[in-house]
């Protein structure tokens, strides 16, 4: 052996083997969008009330911090008037 790794094969193998993958994975595998017509109406029922659900509970939390802020500790320390 001489010792040599031959890199530009290597790597154009290597290349090709990755292409070919991502080529079939865009070849076979769904969409979430194909997904979801293909499926039946209860089911698609069901996971627009999830997604309903979700939606929700997301909007309730981004909310939350808001609804736990004092008035008065949102005050910048400035804008207090002069102590006498």
């Amino acid at each position: 052996m001489s010792g040599k790794m031959p890199w530009l094969q290597l790597t154009v193998v290597s290349a090709g083997i990755i292409g070919v993958g991502y080529a079939l994975l865009r070849a076979t595998v769904p969409t979430p969008e194909e997904t979801y017509n293909a499926m039946a109406p209860d089911l698609r029922r069901k996971v627009d009330e999830n997604r309903r659900a979700r939606l929700a509970l997301e909007e309730g939390m981004r909310q939350q911090p808001n609804a736990q802020l004092d008035p008065e500790s949102a005050k910048p320390n400035w804008a207090d008037p002069p102590k006498k």
